[in-house]
């Protein structure tokens, strides 16, 4: 492992942010974290665990106090790292940023979930165009209690492997799929939408707005609906996805992919703002305030 620890940010240059990515894994420095590190991980981690009171699903803040997660400090990853050896046997390792997607994928098929070892700076407290410590260690680390969601998980680090194998097409519906479950994924629960995404819960604005305004889409799950949806990566989301369990993601991911992209390799993508008449709908959104370009 590399000791000295890098922050690789995205560049901003004159057409937008352009990643930087990164494939070394090393040490997490804490010592080196400032009283501004610790400030803005308590500034986040207070008013996300208010916003989250009733929005959230149950075990994803459940998951937080397991770990012993507070606003107290950033936490150490070798702490987390004995709660997740004795449930799942999931490990958290420091990243330096952003990692191609092969990497990423072989370090969660191994039940290695990469957190980026820095925080955001305090002006960029309600958003950041990369993955930083605070969405991954907040949004991402506690569903890996779960023993489904964290085989899921695993199971989808090998499909990508084995995605990127295939072609780029295959690869592309296999992104859409975690974009619309881990990122920005709904769970219907006996008290109403609940949110498990990790791009939803590390978020003041989008934590609001997923469940209670009405431009969105919210609907039923359904995998190839999925993987044949375009989504966003500059404003909040036109459609969520709701789950009613996490069963049903492993069970829905668990025949093998290979015929399904053969037959998407000949489908048209939906927009991400599209409704189908074969959709089981939560709700249709107005479509307020959208974009009309922009979907990926």
């Amino acid at each position: 492992m590399q000791t000295v620890a890098e922050r690789v940010e995205h560049q901003l240059t004159d057409k937008g942010y352009v990643p930087v990515y990164t494939t070394r894994v090393i040490e997490q420095p804490w010592d080196t974290y400032t009283a501004t590190d610790h400030e803005t991980w308590a500034t986040l981690f207070k008013r996300q665990r208010e916003l989250l009171v009733g929005r959230a699903a149950n075990e994803f803040v459940e998951n937080q106090e397991r770990f012993g997660m507070s606003a107290d400090t950033i936490p150490k990853f070798s702490e987390l790292n004995r709660v997740l050896a004795e449930t799942t046997g999931w490990e958290l390792i420091a990243v330096e940023g952003l990692l191609p997607e092969l990497t990423f994928f072989e370090h969660l098929a191994s039940r290695r979930f990469p957190v980026t070892w820095w925080i955001r700076k305090p002006e960029q407290l309600d958003y950041l165009a990369e993955p930083d410590l605070f969405h991954d260690l907040f949004g991402h680390v506690p569903l890996l209690l779960n023993p489904v969601f964290a085989d899921y998980m695993q199971a989808y680090g090998a499909g990508g492997v084995k995605a990127a194998a295939i072609a780029p097409e295959a690869l592309a519906n296999l992104t859409r799929l975690y974009w619309y479950t881990v990122e920005f994924g709904l769970i219907d629960t006996p008290e109403g939408l609940r949110i498990y995404g990790a791009g939803i819960v590390s978020s003041k604005g989008e934590s609001i707005y997923s469940l209670e305004s009405d431009a969105p889409n919210r609907i039923g799950f359904d995998l190839e609906r999925v993987m044949r949806t375009r989504y966003r990566i500059d404003t909040y989301q036109k459609t969520y996805f709701v789950i009613d369990s996490y069963e049903q993601l492993i069970e829905a991911t668990r025949p093998d992919f290979t015929p399904l992209y053969a037959r998407l390799a000949d489908a048209a993508s939906h927009p991400a703002g599209d409704v189908l008449d074969s959709d089981t709908v939560y709700q249709r959104g107005t479509g307020e305030g959208w974009l009309s370009d922009g979907d990926v």
